[in-house]
């Protein structure tokens, strides 16, 4: 199994998990021809994926999804409150799935597992995605973490984990109050401290792969993003990934 990053913050996410012929893209929030662009990076084309995954509904994550998958005819899976959410727009989607946020859904060589999280949209799930042999954990868009998040992480060979903004930047920057009460408030974004809390509550015995993700350009740095989860994992700050807004990440085995 080997997964890549099309692209990862406000202006559009994707990711891409892979295992022989069966490839998902979690979210798509680029435009029909940058999602093929940006797929092309990692040479793939758009007739080479096999699902597309929503997380929720935002236009970051889903803004790009009807016009793809219904030119490339590629089936969509999100949760009963998204697809409520979201329904008009996937009106000439031809295959559209929905499914409860605990239930295990196969597809292909892959097992993917949804868990909820709590962040301001109607029914918004992450996702853990399995071969059979390893985990990857997505955690993108969630205001606090959970009992229920830890559990599903936990023990994970690679996680992709939001790292939104620092608090202290967050506070002194000039975003409006409204919308900084948002961010960090328990259905916003994750800060690096809370992320980093995270991993150390975490069975890290197995992880291989850590990604820094829907970093803000505004209210974070790599570098800030980089020192709280390598001082949670006790590694160099350089062996923590980062997910780019314009680049994604490359492919990373598993």
């Amino acid at each position: 199994m080997r997964f890549a990053s099309l692209g990862s913050g406000s202006e559009g996410n994707g990711l891409v998990v892979e295992s022989g012929a069966t490839r998902v893209l979690v979210d798509c929030g680029f435009g029909v021809r940058e999602t093929a662009s940006r797929l092309a990076r990692l040479g793939l084309a758009p007739g080479d994926v096999t699902a597309i995954f929503i997380t929720h509904e935002h236009s970051d994550h889903v803004g790009g999804v009807a016009a793809f998958a219904a030119r490339h005819d590629i089936p969509v899976w999100l949760t009963f409150g998204t697809l409520d959410a979201v329904c008009e727009r996937l009106a000439d989607v031809p295959r559209v799935y929905s499914f409860d946020s605990h239930d295990v859904l196969a597809i292909g060589e892959l097992e993917v597992r949804p868990f909820p999280v709590p962040h301001d949209a109607r029914d918004p799930v992450q996702y853990v995605v399995s071969d059979g042999a390893a985990r990857l954990g997505v955690l993108t868009d969630l205001g606090v973490i959970t009992a229920h998040v830890e559990a599903s992480l936990t023990g994970c060979d690679a996680l992709v984990l939001e790292c939104n903004h620092d608090d202290a930047m967050l506070a002194g920057g000039r975003y409006p109050y409204p919308l900084k009460q948002r961010i960090a408030g328990r259905l916003g974004h994750l800060c690096n401290d809370a992320a980093a809390e995270l991993l150390r509550s975490l069975d890290t015995s197995r992880l291989r792969h850590v990604v820094a993700a829907h970093l803000s350009k505004e209210n974070n740095t790599p570098e800030l993003a980089r020192a709280a989860l390598a001082g949670a994992l006790g590694c160099a700050q350089d062996w923590i990934g980062i997910a780019d807004q314009a680049a994604g990440f490359d492919w990373r085995s598993l």
